[in-house]
């Protein structure tokens, strides 16, 4: 069983210019799994079944082994079995009958509403500050993704409904209630933008100084900076106010189906089915609970 593994190593140097660091972890993963093996009696790699490998990954988790870890040890015993198929030392490849465990997606932490206020209840003092802090706004309003807000319109805004129309995966659209707060940062930034744009076929509600919609990159770096601007302690991105929003909101009235509604989700949790709920009642779900979208 060594011989194949001391052949696969120098295959990954060789051919695949693999860096110490790689073929360390690829040499320590497979000599633990081989130690295992052996104790299956298994005396060559083509003895083994996807029951085996199930055992092993079983034997990672008893003994405390994150998930990440256990699918990057079967990850490596996979591409050795590939590799194994390539000089016929095996005829199948019994990890791809073999599942690697679900890998948990850790929400990034949500903002305070007095982190929020920090944010926000700023005097604006340059001219890409009134764009930015309408940016900002709008996505604790909203909770929309990064792509949604970039996507945005002029002609998508609704001032005297409060709402805005938002084209999200999938090309779907969903009407999305915003507040008075975020609709004073957005009417700020239209009185500067009339004064940059001299298209008046441009569309796009947020643009950059070069007069055209505003990218992805550059929202990330916006939001960056203004949260090191105005001093937050972790950094700000767009997903940090969607979680915030939807916290929020779940904190504030309890309603977890409006709230999926709003974040234009088919399945927000997983014990809950997708509902559609009527306009109306999102609105009154939204103004009753969301922090700034109150008059003064």
């Amino acid at each position: 069983m060594q011989s194949c593994v001391d052949s696969f190593l120098s295959y990954l140097e060789s051919q695949r210019r693999a860096s110490p660091a790689t073929l360390k972890t690829y040499g320590l993963s497979l000599a633990q799994q081989q130690q295992f093996f052996s104790q299956l009696q298994r005396s060559s790699w083509s003895e083994l079944s996807a029951s085996d490998i199930e055992s092993y990954l079983m034997s990672l988790k008893r003994r405390g082994l994150k998930a990440r870890s256990i699918s990057n040890k079967l990850s490596a015993l996979r591409s050795f079995y590939d590799y194994l198929l390539r000089i016929k030392q095996v005829e199948i490849n019994p990890c791809m009958q073999v599942q690697a465990p679900k890998l948990d997606k850790p929400l990034p932490k949500n903002l305070d509403v007095d982190s929020v206020a920090q944010l926000l209840d700023n005097p604006n003092e340059a001219f890409l500050d009134y764009r930015d802090a309408a940016m900002v706004e709008l996505f604790y309003a909203s909770g929309m993704r990064l792509a949604e807000l970039a996507s945005l319109n002029v002609s998508d805004l609704d001032f005297e409904q409060l709402q805005i129309l938002v084209t999200g995966k999938g090309s779907k659209q969903r009407i999305v209630p915003f507040g008075h707060k975020a609709k004073t940062a957005i009417e700020a930034w239209l009185v500067q933008r009339r004064l940059l744009v001299m298209d008046e076929d441009e569309p796009a509600l947020f643009v950059s100084m070069r007069q055209l919609r505003i990218s992805h990159r550059s929202i990330q770096q916006r939001l960056k900076l203004w949260g090191q601007k105005h001093q937050l302690s972790s950094q700000l991105h767009p997903h940090k106010l969607r979680h915030s929003f939807a916290t929020h909101m779940l904190e504030g009235s309890g309603d977890l189906r409006a709230v999926q509604e709003l974040l234009g989700h088919e399945n927000l949790s997983t014990t809950q089915v997708y509902t559609h709920l009527d306009f109306q009642h999102l609105a009154a779900s939204y103004d009753a609970a969301h922090p700034r979208a109150k008059k003064k």
